[in-house]
């Protein structure tokens, strides 16, 4: 049988009108993301022109408004347009983004990553949301229905890097960003055709009044196109959009320590203090898995001999060993904790954490080996070394990501959980920023250019590495206080001296 067969079947005899067509809409959707994710700096840089730094910069401001957009989509969904209603908007925005992209300007390419950037930033909680609403909170079958919707949106990534690379390998970006375009098409005619079952069931928005809810949709609709030139505005200026971000974040965090140091209820303080520490631990984490999409690209393209037994790797595709060690991993790696944990293994969150790091570290540290036994003719790296490194920061992810979400519901207390939610999310835009200024560190060379870079990859590899290892080690080192202050037991009534 095959998969979509199975899905269709197991949703079906679940009795849950909506999971199953969310499957396939979410696995749609995410073809446009991930060409654009995948794709976007080798754009810049073959087809446009553009300088390492430039390109870099773009897909730092790309990462950090999908991603920092996520939290007000939720907001924008459950209160002003429907969260069924803000998917459609933003999809028919990402639609008509990655037609403008496929325009082949740079023009072009601004409005459209704005249109896009807005349709994706927002419409990524719509779905998760419309899922989470089709089950009660006690029903079982939600953990099960979300491990399909990410199946679904994994395959749509293999799907999009896979034609990507083929497309890439010939330099057709116009044809690679049409085809992004009627994915993106598809999903939309699904979520109309299933459009009954995917209706919000619990929002704010279902108390308001005819009258109410007409002036709060007009009102969504005009923040929805009012984003698109905000953005292409900031996409003009991507260094001062970064500082603006990393601005926000500095600020948001230090609002977070204020709050723990003045909270006055111990143990929920000590909770906070953990977050703090793990959210540390996170940012150095995501901000060299981040760098997937930009530098380490750039470096696999110039600097990696990409034929393996014969055949030439694309760089999009590199990224597919990732969404393979993720499908097969995760689920080996879950039964795997379960066996350990039987037997008296404590694997627990802080652990977990300090492992992905040190993962990460590795993943850095073993590309100047490669660099180092470089073919000397052409100075390029075995493409083992590049495989390597993309299956240690899968198995690193498979630590973290799926933890990073649900502790936050164990460690904010009640009324800080929305801004610690929304704090942990900006994590990752942030990240990406970071990884931005990394991968634009790198002088660019014409010419011989795995000769004349490779010291310079080897360098910030290294220091990249290495420093990350030391994170981890110090993570490593503060499992045991970590666990003391997430496990308190004490009288959560007492007040701070």
């Amino acid at each position: 049988m095959s998969t979509s067969t199975t899905v269709a079947a197991s949703h079906k005899e679940a009795g849950v009108p909506g999971a199953s067509a969310l499957f396939f809409i979410q696995m749609f959707a995410t073809l446009g993301f991930a060409v654009l994710q995948s794709t976007l700096v080798l754009y810049a840089t073959k087809h446009l022109g553009f300088s390492d730094e430039l390109a870099t910069s773009l897909m730092g401001v790309f990462g950090a408004f999908n991603y920092g957009l996520h939290l007000f989509g939720g907001y924008l969904g459950g209160r002003f347009l429907s969260n069924r209603n803000l998917f459609i908007g933003g999809m028919v925005l990402q639609v008509l983004g990655c037609a403008a992209i496929a325009g082949g300007t740079a023009a072009l390419m601004y409005w459209g990553l704005a249109l896009f950037l807005t349709g994706s930033g927002l419409n990524v909680t719509c779905i998760n949301m419309m899922l989470t609403q089709r089950f009660k909170p006690e029903d079982t079958r939600r953990e099960s229905a979300f491990l399909w919707n990410y199946a679904g949106m994994n395959v749509g990534f293999f799907i999009g890097f896979t034609v990507a690379g083929h497309y890439q390998l010939i330099q057709d970006y116009s044809t690679l960003f049409t085809f992004a375009t009627v994915g993106n098409v598809v999903s939309i005619v699904l979520s109309f055709i299933f459009w009954r079952s995917l209706r919000d069931l619990d929002t704010p928005l279902l108390d308001a009044t005819p009258r109410a809810w007409r002036l709060r949709f007009i009102a969504g609709v005009a923040i929805l196109v009012a984003l698109v030139p905000a953005l292409w505005l900031m996409l003009q200026v991507p260094s001062w959009a970064a500082l603006i971000v990393k601005s926000v974040g500095v600020l948001v965090f230090t609002a977070l320590l204020v709050l723990t140091i003045r909270h006055p209820l111990r143990d929920e303080r000590r909770r906070m203090t953990a977050y703090l520490i793990l959210a540390a631990g996170s940012l150095t984490f995501w901000s060299l898995y981040q760098m997937a999409f930009s530098g380490l690209q750039l470096f696999y393209d110039r600097n990696v001999d990409p034929v393996l037994f014969g055949i030439q790797i694309a760089p999009q595709w590199v990224q597919n060993i990732n969404t393979v060690v993720i499908v097969i991993g995760g689920p080996a790696m879950a039964a795997l904790f379960t066996k350990l944990r039987a037997r008296g293994w404590d694997i627990d969150v802080p652990r977990q954490f300090a492992a992905a790091v040190l993962l990460m570290g590795a993943a850095y540290v073993v590309l100047p080996l490669g660099i180092h036994m470089a073919d000397s003719a052409t100075g390029r790296s075995a493409f083992v070394w590049i495989g390597l490194s993309y299956v240690l920061q899968s198995l690193g992810e498979l630590l973290i990501s799926p933890i990073g979400y649900a502790m936050i519901g164990r460690l904010a207390p009640r009324q800080y959980q929305g801004t610690m939610m929304g704090a942990w999310m900006l994590l990752t835009g942030l990240a990406s920023l970071f990884a931005s200024d990394f991968s634009g560190s790198v002088p660019q060379a014409r010419g011989s250019e795995p000769l004349a870079t490779n010291g310079f990859y080897a360098m910030l590899f290294s220091q990249l590495g290495w420093g990350t290892v030391a994170v981890g080690v110090v993570m490593a080192v503060l499992v045991p206080f970590l666990r003391r202050l997430i496990d308190s037991k004490s009288d959560n009534n007492t007040v701070k001296a």
